[in-house]
């Protein structure tokens, strides 16, 4: 695999710097509401919106709380619409003064938080365009206190040897809109190339930003073939460039887990909520933790397909209660918004 452990603490320092470019005070955008004013919490517990809406909310946000929520990662598009919260009211913008107002309220008033936007980029075919949508989303993360943006970093069929130069500088243009915001850019890992530890190794030298870091995806790079003792060595080599995470897991049979398998090897049949997973969560949580990670807790469950709302609520209430369990056990604070 060919992952290098030195680089881990270079990589913290990147870390360190960006926390210090997010505490600076960077300016809100033009027209908006003021910002969120909030002491950060550690490690909130938090889930995709589009996993909540499997349980047919008519308010997502005070479903979310009562689920055991303190946060959610909610999709923003190019409009800067937000069209996975459910609410009776309806729809949700974030592109004038009056939808980032109605959005700091509804989170107020719920005590769940946006804990990270999540776009769907394409970065290789319109790096001018996703450079201008990312700034956009930056500074709407700032102004409502969102603390980190997932996104895509995809080749859609192009070889690694030629996406690679075309990613990076298409994720330069991006930076120079983002970094004045202080909020990061938290690539998730996921596909052919970006579960590959090397090629986020020269992506983020090649880019060279400490505000560019990963959505730690447990369940992607296990999914991508990689033998589940050499995930610990991969989650410790990258633990101080995660600013988000998406927790789901894949319990594959014994034979299977040391092996270096085929991509996708059998993810329909094998995934499952992350109690029942071979990736070892209390061991992931202490590398986060010995880390410094200051962002969510992020269940992504891609297994409620086909089950009844009652099934998946206790599905995904009893991965809420584990890690609840594992803060606590590191000491770690509940969100107190």
């Amino acid at each position: 695999m060919g992952v290098s452990m030195g680089l881990s603490r270079q990589v913290c320092r990147w870390a360190e710097a960006a926390s210090g470019a997010e505490s600076s005070g960077a300016t809100e955008p033009p027209g908006s509401a003021g910002e969120v004013q909030q002491k950060k919490p550690i490690w909130p517990l938090a889930m995709r919106e589009v996993i909540l809406r499997h349980l047919k909310p008519e308010n997502i946000w005070t479903f979310a709380r009562q689920m055991g929520l303190e946060g959610m990662e909610v999709t923003i598009t190019e409009k800067l619409e937000l069209p996975h919260l459910v609410h009776p009211a309806g729809p949700y913008t974030a592109a004038d003064i009056d939808g980032l107002n109605r959005i700091r309220k509804d989170m107020e008033r719920s005590g769940v938080r946006i804990t990270a936007f999540c776009m769907y980029n394409r970065f290789a075919e319109r790096p001018d365009i996703e450079a201008d949508w990312c700034g956009r989303v930056a500074r709407v993360a700032k102004s409502l206190g969102v603390s980190a943006i997932r996104i895509d970093v995809v080749a859609h069929n192009m070889r690694k040897e030629d996406f690679l130069p075309l990613a990076i500088k298409a994720l330069r243009k991006a930076m120079a809109q983002v970094e004045p915001t202080g909020v990061p850019l938290a690539i998730e890992n996921h596909g052919a190339l970006t579960n590959d530890p090397e090629f986020l190794d020269a992506l983020f030298r090649g880019v060279g930003s400490p505000l560019l870091g990963l959505t730690l995806d447990t369940g992607n790079f296990y999914w991508y073939g990689h033998p589940l003792s050499k995930l610990y060595e991969i989650f410790e080599h990258f633990a101080c460039r995660v600013f988000h995470t998406h927790l789901k897991g894949i319990n594959y049979p014994p034979e299977k887990r040391e092996t270096q398998r085929p991509m996708g090897w059998e993810y329909a049949k094998y995934q499952c909520p992350i109690y029942q997973a071979d990736v070892d969560f209390h061991r992931v949580a202490t590398i986060l933790d010995k880390a410094g990670y200051q962002g969510d807790l992020c269940i992504e469950n891609e297994g409620l397909g086909g089950k009844k709302i009652e099934e998946a609520e206790v599905i995904l209430k009893k991965e809420l209660t584990l890690l609840a369990e594992l803060r606590k056990k590191l000491g770690r604070s509940p969100a107190a918004w």
